[in-house]
């Protein structure tokens, strides 16, 4: 395909145990996901974060770069393949440019086969027996999502195969094939197993090969499962012409156990919180402050407010965070500024309880901006003044007028975001409210004086605007406001938008800086903001505290995790096609498990807590 290409990442997994898995180029399987497509760039930018649940024996991940056609199949660009050997020696992960490597199809194999061999040590004739009794996890290449695979066998110049079992990835065949050994020295005579795809019409498919030296074999029967491997490669390296991808891959393997064996455990991470007069130095929650560094503390705090949700306690451990926080602050511009795990508990509490508010807040707008995909530019160096002919039909227009229609755009849309933010009080989430609420009372005890009547605010404002509300505006994929990444004219408008949600943020404190004059004309509108914004910011702090919640007892409504949730029939162990499954909006909260087909407009099926499973572990 010519022009610039659409990009879209897909990730796959190989793996040595019986489960769907990836291949290239037809079917995709259950361990398979990709990234939304980055549209007209040849330097795409993701910044996605994806999970995959994998058995613990998998082999390789790979991750796929396609160029995205509405017509027709994508086109395969390039791949990163990493071993389970390579990303398990990182403990810390992977965080690197890796470059991109060319596709071949029978580069592209996958799965294991199970062979029983036995070479006799001496006799006339010596025969070799090459028992095929199955294979599993074999790369599926007809659209179907199977494959009909066969076994070839080739050594000392003669070849056999085995029957061909049809639609099937994890084929059984039971054969046992002869080859006649030459007397004498063996040498380096290879015994060479293949595995192809019997195909029709056209050429049968590789899906993988196993070779052994017939000298290197132990007398008597050699029997294993043995990792099928690609053809040796032959192409030119083109990695440098195919570019190179930019990835973060972490390994962690946990093993989930019933919820009573974490119990101690929450009791003790609880313990300061339940038992306030206990002395603060030595407890669970001050050990994993020393102890966690900045890469992983988002981890650390993200299963913290889960936890302490379950147990209905996260506002009280978010008072316990910022609380020490506080006390060992001595500069209250530096306040929450820093990585620790209060502001990243904060920030992943907003996210977990706020996620919902987020979205009917600010959605409407982030549309509207995506639909009318208007150009907007104040940075003269970055002026495209062609771009005019798309707002006037009377040609170009001067950088003034860009500019102008550009400030007018930007007014209406940020006056839209601060209207939606600032009528929103009722909307915003109990939880979220009190949290705010107790976080100010900690900021006036700490800092009291008049000269410090900003803080009280900024810890807020910090909090709402820079860690919630403008990373949202900025990418509004990760929050899931919207499907797809934005085209670079919209991801512009967004980056101008959030810049100025930035600086209400910051109470327009660090708007004579300097450092982008270009953005000084929204002045006009960022002031008063900055005003509403205070009230708005008094009023969301008025409220009732809440009263912690004893466990066992009814908690305050909270999502835990929401996107969409693949299901398929019970009970079904064979390989499913893709059409088995069966694609449903879920949201799981503290309190239940809600899924409907689509996002909104249909009232959602239900299905309480206690049914799930114990949920007070937060998983």
């Amino acid at each position: 395909m010519g022009g610039i290409p659409e990009w879209g990442l897909t990730l796959g997994t190989s793996i040595p145990c019986p489960g769907p898995a990836p291949a290239i180029p037809t079917a995709w399987s259950r361990w398979t996901t990709r990234t939304a497509t980055v549209w007209k760039s040849l330097n795409p930018f993701w910044g996605e974060e994806i999970t995959l649940l994998l058995p613990r024996g998998f082999n390789n991940l790979t991750i796929y770069v396609l160029d995205e056609d509405t017509i027709g199949q994508d086109d395969v660009i390039g791949k990163v393949s990493l071993s389970h050997q390579q990303i398990a020696a990182e403990p810390r992960g992977i965080d690197s440019w890796l470059s991109l490597a060319p596709v071949n199809p029978d580069q592209e194999v996958q799965g294991e086969i199970h062979l029983e061999l036995q070479v006799p040590e001496r006799g006339q004739p010596r025969v070799l027996h090459c028992h095929l009794i199955e294979a599993r996890d074999l790369a599926p290449r007809d659209p179907s999502g199977t494959s009909d695979p066969f076994g070839r066998v080739s050594c000392c110049g003669h070849t056999l195969e085995t029957a061909v079992m049809k639609k099937t990835r994890f084929p059984h065949w039971d054969e046992v094939l002869e080859f006649e050994l030459p007397e004498g020295d063996l040498g380096e005579a290879v015994l060479n197993v293949e595995v192809w795809d019997w195909d029709i019409v056209g050429k049968n498919d590789f899906l993988g090969r196993v070779e052994f030296f017939l000298d290197t074999l132990c007398p008597g029967p050699t029997r294993g499962w043995f990792q099928l491997l690609p053809f040796p490669s032959t192409t030119e390296d083109h990695r440098r012409q195919l570019g190179a991808l930019r990835l973060t891959v972490k390994l962690l393997e946990d093993t989930v156990l019933p919820p009573h064996y974490y119990q101690p455990l929450i009791q003790l991470l609880t313990e300061p919180i339940l038992c306030p007069a206990q002395s603060p130095e030595g407890t669970a929650l001050a050990v994993l402050e020393e102890v966690t560094s900045g890469e992983s503390r988002q981890d650390v705090a993200t299963k913290l407010v889960k936890i302490f949700l379950g147990q209905g306690l996260a506002v009280p451990l978010l008072d316990y965070l910022t609380t020490h926080e506080l006390a060992r602050t001595t500069d209250p511009n530096t306040l929450f500024r820093s990585n620790s795990l209060a502001s990243k508990s904060m920030e992943q509490f907003m996210k977990v309880v706020g996620l919902p508010y987020l979205h009917e807040v600010l959605k409407p707008v982030v549309n509207r901006i995506f639909e009318e995909k208007k150009y907007v530019e104040l940075d003269p160096s970055k002026m495209e003044l062609s771009w005019g002919r798309r707002i006037s039909f009377k040609g170009s227009l001067s950088e003034a007028q860009v500019q102008e229609s550009s400030l007018e755009l930007l007014k209406g849309y940020l006056g839209d975001i601060i209207d939606a933010i600032v009528g929103s009080v009722d909307k915003c989430p109990l939880p979220m409210r009190v949290a705010f609420k107790q976080l100010r009372r900690r900021v006036e005890e700490r800092f009291p004086l008049a000269q410090h009547e900003e803080v009280r605010y900024f810890s807020i404002s910090g909090f709402l605007f820079l860690r919630f509300f403008a990373p949202a505006v900025l990418t509004p994929k990760l929050f899931g406001l919207r499907e797809q990444h934005a085209e670079p004219c919209t991801g512009r408008t967004l980056l101008l938008l959030a810049k100025a949600l930035q600086t209400i943020g910051n109470l327009g404190l660090q708007q004579g800086q300097g450092k982008e004059p270009w953005m000084a004309p929204l002045n006009a509108v960022l002031l008063p903001s900055v005003t509403r914004v205070r009230a708005f910011l008094d009023a969301l702090v008025t409220v009732v505290d809440e009263v912690p919640v004893p466990r066992g007892h009814s908690q305050p409504l909270a999502t835990i995790k929401e996107g969409p949730l693949h299901t398929c029939p019970e009970g079904r162990v064979a390989l499913l096609p893709r059409f088995a499954f069966k694609k449903r909006h879920f949201r799981l909260s503290t309190q239940a498990l809600a899924y409907a087909k689509v996002h909104q407009g249909q009232v959602p099926c239900s299905i309480p807590g206690e049914q799930v499973g114990d949920m007070d572990v937060g998983a």
